[in-house]
């Protein structure tokens, strides 16, 4: 009997091949140290700018904010003027935006993800809402003056400035719950529909709460885009002297960076000062803000859980 035939041992790898693909391998370590150490840099020369910027705007307009400042209205004279109608403005508008905006932005990524057919129509519409969140805000601010201002007759009042924004963040917020709704499991809506549940039983008691974090933090974010816009508002007409309270949704108003914009324009020192005061005002107003949209978003969190 003839012996089997064995199989033949690899042949070893020519030196040739392997001086080549050491320096290779190198180079690839050192191009991703380099990539490495580049990002790092990008992230620290990010930070310090923004440390910058923080501090000098801090250590000019930190002393200015008190309660005289909060309650006192714009004046000529730097001593005597405060941003009180300002401040009220801005907070109108931010409350009316939110109203606006959250229930229509999650209404319609609702039914885009959850009961649209997919169809070329479906798609079209899918594919302009994304191309809307990139339009430039002066857009919204003439669509707004065309529109609400003078079609709908609503003046230069806060409720027109408010609509203005809500168009403006509208895209944002659907775009954004719509992949916290995508992020939802599938699992968790083909339980529900095994347990005998509707569909709208299944979005309202299953996807909705699972999706609940992801669709705040997009509408905090989108909130955040509204409070800094300036270009929209001095589109629509909105005033940057209002020495009254706005009391109502049709009232006059004006907002703070249209005020703070407003004293920087202006020639003497002590307008440049206000002006940090008015930028630590805004930031604080949108920390407040952020603060308590985050802590119902870990609350409902915690409840789903």
């Amino acid at each position: 009997m003839s012996a089997a035939p064995t199989a033949a041992a690899p042949a070893p790898p020519s030196s040739t091949a392997a001086g080549v693909w050491r320096p290779r391998k190198t180079l690839r370590r050192w191009l991703g140290w380099a990539f490495q150490g580049l990002t790092i840099v990008s992230t620290l020369l990010g930070l310090a700018l923004l440390a910058a910027l923080l501090f000098d705007v801090f250590r000019d307009g930190a002393g200015q904010v008190d309660g005289h400042f909060l309650s006192s209205y714009p004046s000529r004279f730097p001593e005597q003027a405060g941003l009180r109608s300002a401040l009220l403005g801005t907070l109108w508008m931010l409350g009316l935006t939110a109203v606006i905006a959250f229930p229509l932005g999650v209404g319609a990524s609702i039914y885009l993800e959850e009961y649209a057919p997919d169809t070329w129509l479906t798609r079209f519409i899918q594919l302009n809402i994304a191309n809307l969140a990139g339009v430039p805000s002066v857009v919204y601010g003439l669509l707004g003056l065309g529109l609400f201002v003078r079609w709908f007759g609503l003046g230069r009042s806060v409720l027109a400035g408010s609509m203005t924004m809500a168009l403006l963040i509208l895209p944002l917020i659907i775009v954004a719950s719509r992949e916290a709704l995508r992020a939802v499991p599938d699992s968790l809506r083909e339980g529900a529909f095994a347990l005998g549940a509707t569909r709208w039983q299944m979005v309202r008691r299953t996807v909705l709460p699972a999706a609940a974090g992801g669709i705040l933090t997009g509408t905090i974010l989108a909130l955040a885009r509204a409070i800094g816009e300036t270009a929209p508002l001095i589109t629509i007409g909105a005033l940057t002297y209002i020495a009254f309270d706005p009391q109502g949704p049709m009232d006059l108003f004006t907002v703070l960076p249209i005020q703070i914009f407003n004293w920087v324009s202006l020639p003497q020192k002590g307008f440049a000062d206000l002006a940090a005061g008015g930028i630590v005002v805004l930031l604080l107003v949108l920390l407040i803000a952020n603060a308590a949209a985050v802590a119902l978003r870990y609350r409902m969190q915690r409840r789903l859980q």
